[in-house]
């Protein structure tokens, strides 16, 4: 059985997605870097599968990695990046390429 914790923040990750995500026009930079899921699509997975509260440090070490694929893209060269990653523990779109 599902919290209402947890569907509140499946319904708050599927909205984000639907409506804003669109809108910015950015990809996060662990996707554009290794490519795969978003971290929004990923964090998502996470919390359907093990919950809002159980699901915590594999989100944590999510972001961490999205972090790490920042600074790695940062320091590229020949790659232009625009924005921030991270402002706490949320990760800031920014542009690649």
């Amino acid at each position: 059985m599902t919290s209402p914790a947890t569907r509140l923040a499946l319904v708050g990750i599927d909205g984000y997605r639907r409506h804003l995500s669109p809108l910015k026009g950015f990809r996060c930079a662990h996707a554009a870097l290794f490519g795969g899921a978003s971290c929004s699509q990923a964090v998502r997975d996470i919390v359907e599968r093990d919950g809002l509260l159980a699901g915590r440090a594999a989100v944590v070490a999510r972001l961490d990695r999205c972090r790490s694929a920042y600074a790695h893209l940062r320091g590229a060269p020949g790659v232009q990046v625009q924005g921030l990653c991270c402002c706490g523990p949320l990760p800031i779109p920014f542009r690649c390429g």
